[in-house]
């Protein structure tokens, strides 16, 4: 791995913070930005170098990374008067990291290459734990250019690369299709483990059952503990995919096409976050079961 190429990080948030810290484990002199003091006080303790603005950051970085919340966090990053298009060196690549409207990449590739720098269409999957890993998916699709001069990289937070395609939007169209996924698996979890628990199974041998049987799903695995420990700190909010199967559904819409369990999977968060529970562990849709059927949900262990 080259190590004349730095690397910047915008968003220290959970996802964020391990990119950034998988890079420095790897010797790439990485630089971030975060508008929350705290995480960088966290990411400087860690060896990294914080950027006190994103003009900075931009000055120093060959390679941007943008993981931000959404499609809007990114504009601003990218084209505000003080965002990071206006201080980029030209070759330099942006790799967008964010859940959004695949229509929306090949927007940014455009406006960015006014100004000769390359767009990698980039969302990752793996949660906090395979980002403090250096083990995050990303789907990414870009111009054979913006790889070449990026690949080196990539390689500093990522465990899997999959070229998806030589245009901005299929990454995004890929990371799409697995948030479908992600949010129906989990909305079914909860679903089961309320029926479960309503017909009268204990819910610490129904999990291990489950895990054990054909109707396991990696989400299944992951998150029905929460539930079990009483435990909703949100690792993904229910509002993460109020957003996400709200970016699917109107895609569909788009397409014309026909998505029934997507739908009501978002009906479901939509009312775990009306009930008051959107900031919570998105498998907190347990919760809204709970409230409609009276069910009684396992409670927080009391620490020794």
């Amino acid at each position: 791995m080259s190590q004349h190429k730095t690397l910047g990080v915008v968003g220290l948030g959970s996802m964020g913070f391990g990119a950034a810290i998988s890079a420095v484990r790897r010797d790439v002199e990485t630089w971030g930005f975060d508008l929350n003091p705290l995480a960088c006080e966290r990411f400087a303790a860690e060896g990294g170098r914080v950027a006190q603005s994103l003009s900075e950051l931009a000055h120093h970085s060959d390679v941007v990374l943008l993981l931000v919340v959404n499609a809007s966090q990114t504009e601003r990053v990218l084209f505000d008067p003080d965002g990071i298009a206006a201080h980029l060196k030209p070759g330099s690549v942006v790799v967008t990291a964010a859940t959004v409207d695949p229509a929306l990449p090949p927007q940014w590739e455009a406006r960015l290459a006014e100004r000769q720098i390359h767009l990698i269409d980039g969302p990752v999957s793996g949660g906090a734990a395979k980002a403090a890993d250096g083990a995050m998916t990303v789907m990414a699709s870009g111009r054979p250019e913006a790889f070449a001069a990026a690949e080196p990289l990539l390689a500093a937070y990522a465990g899997k690369v999959y070229r998806l395609g030589d245009r901005a939007g299929i990454g995004s169209t890929v990371k799409m299709v697995n948030q479908h996924l992600a949010g129906v698996h989990i909305a079914a979890a909860c679903e089961a483990m309320a029926l479960g628990i309503r017909a009268g199974a204990a819910p610490d041998q129904l999990y291990e059952v489950i895990c054990n049987s054909a109707g396991m799903s990696w989400m299944f695995q992951n998150r029905v503990p929460h539930i079990l420990e009483g435990d909703y700190t949100a690792l993904s909010a229910v509002n993460i995919f109020v957003k996400d199967l709200g970016i699917v559904l109107d895609a569909a819409r788009q397409l014309a096409f026909p998505l029934p369990l997507a739908s009501a999977a978002h009906q479901l968060y939509l009312g775990t976050a009306a009930a008051g529970y959107g900031f919570e562990d998105d498998s907190a849709v347990i919760k809204l079961y709970a409230a409609l059927t009276g069910i009684a949900l396992p409670q927080a262990r009391e620490a020794a």
